[in-house]
């Protein structure tokens, strides 16, 4: 009965925050690490875009592949123009599901394994991905960071050979995500 009582006015101060069903985020962390023998190369971008849907457990990510900003001009320029074709290939996107979302309480604070399984489509190939996430629930807020490597050979993206041993053939990937309310319009 406690609990109940104590759930019910935690949820009152917080606004009902964790009762919405669809999270969402403008300003997700990612970044990408490249570390080879001759260079460590790393990228950020903090405006990825997610929406996650509590009740199914679907969850998209998309980000804007010229919003990564690396160290050097001409590390980004490279990246943009030769590696990803940005232009051709303006957006990263992530589309999946949690497959253990009745293991997740998102009313009870705690840090909780997920299990995520999609599609990532970098480059115009789209491949399946399986990662964990850690869901952090602090205070009627929701945190989520995932980290999982990608081969670069998998999404068509080539290195030329006179770059070849500066740059990773696998990359890690980390996403870091505070979601918000996603208020439905009455």
């Amino acid at each position: 009965m406690q609990k109940t009582a104590l759930l019910v006015m935690t949820l009152l101060l917080t606004g009902g925050s964790l009762s919405a069903q669809k999270f969402f985020t403008r300003d997700g962390q990612i970044s990408f690490f490249s570390d080879a023998p001759l260079e460590k190369i790393e990228a950020h971008n903090s405006s990825a875009t997610s929406v996650f849907d509590a009740e199914s457990g679907r969850v998209e990510f998309a980000v804007l592949i010229k919003g990564f900003q690396f160290e050097k001009a001409l590390m980004q320029e490279h990246f943009n123009e030769n590696y990803l074709e940005s232009d051709k290939f303006p957006k990263a996107l992530f589309k999946g599901r949690i497959t253990n979302m009745e293991e997740i309480d998102l009313h009870t604070s705690g840090t909780y394994t997920a299990q995520v399984s999609g599609e990532l489509t970098i480059h115009g190939v789209t491949q399946p991905l399986e990662t964990t996430a850690q869901f952090t629930v602090k205070n009627g807020h929701i945190h989520a960071f995932s980290s999982f490597e990608v081969a670069v050979a998998d999404f068509g993206i080539e290195i030329p050979g006179i770059v070849r041993d500066k740059i990773a053939k696998v990359v890690r990937v980390d996403v870091s995500v505070e979601y918000q309310e996603l208020k439905s319009k009455s």
